[in-house]
């Protein structure tokens, strides 16, 4: 499978970058995991918008879920007629907790919402789904998705601060995707995670290669990996960047 970053910043865009969003790709099958701001027009760079089989979305933050109207509406607005277009409903994966925020997902004739929570495990395309709850100031899940063909495994925090239910979550993931929105000296924030507790769970948990995202606006960011490195010690440490494309 391949993973595609989008968005990577946490919070807000800056610097014509925008915030969380991934595609990732297996089988022909083309799931966006979350939406944040500038998701369609970079998505467009690697795959039509109209070719999405499915979203998920780890929470309702406006930086995870900016441009999901504008997704509905490219989907709406787009030409039926069109060749390229099938008009196919896309399914868009979120929790119920919130009621307002899951209604929304549904729209008639171009998408509808799909429930999930804590524990499920969902089959999305290629992929096992299984949900975490984790601790931000909104209800959030993080994501484990095991592709079924290859056992591969990726994993992503959604946004959390740290809670040791990643060490087993996490276990031997070959991507782990972690919130990393703080440097180091900062820990037990309950909202996001720092670069040294990035790290130590990627330890614990034994995972193949860290990625780090949803990453601040401001301060060296190879600060911030080197500091998620030394947590690590052994192990891959990546910073996110739109445009990068992982191999899994």
């Amino acid at each position: 499978m391949k993973l595609t970053v989008l968005g990577c910043l946490g919070g807000y865009p800056h610097n014509d970058q925008g915030t969380t969003s991934f595609l990732l790709q297996a089988k022909g099958y083309n799931l966006l995991i979350d939406c944040g701001s500038q998701a369609v027009t970079e998505l467009e760079h690697h795959v039509s918008p109209l070719c999405l089989d499915s979203v998920i979305l780890t929470h309702y933050h406006h930086d995870h879920i900016a441009d999901l109207g504008v997704l509905q509406q490219y989907r709406q607005l787009w030409p039926k007629e069109n060749p390229n277009w099938d008009g196919q409903i896309l399914k868009i994966w979120g929790h119920s907790e919130d009621k307002f925020h899951f209604n929304s997902l549904t729209m008639p004739e171009v998408s509808i919402g799909k429930p999930y929570k804590k524990d499920d495990l969902k089959k999305i395309g290629p992929w096992d789904v299984t949900f975490m709850r984790t601790l931000h100031p909104v209800t959030a899940f993080a994501l484990r998705l095991l592709e079924r063909d290859t056992g591969k495994i990726l994993v992503f925090t959604g946004d959390s601060g740290y809670l040791e239910n990643f060490y087993e979550f996490a276990k031997n993931a070959d991507v782990f995707l972690a919130d990393t929105y703080f440097f180091a000296g900062t820990e037990h924030a309950p909202t996001h995670l720092t670069s040294k507790e990035a790290g130590e769970i990627a330890a614990k948990a034994r995972v193949k290669k860290l990625i780090l995202t949803h990453l601040p606006q401001h301060g060296s960011l190879e600060q911030l990996k080197k500091e998620a490195e030394e947590a690590m010690r052994k192990g891959e440490v990546l910073l996110a960047k739109p445009h990068m494309t992982v191999e899994i």
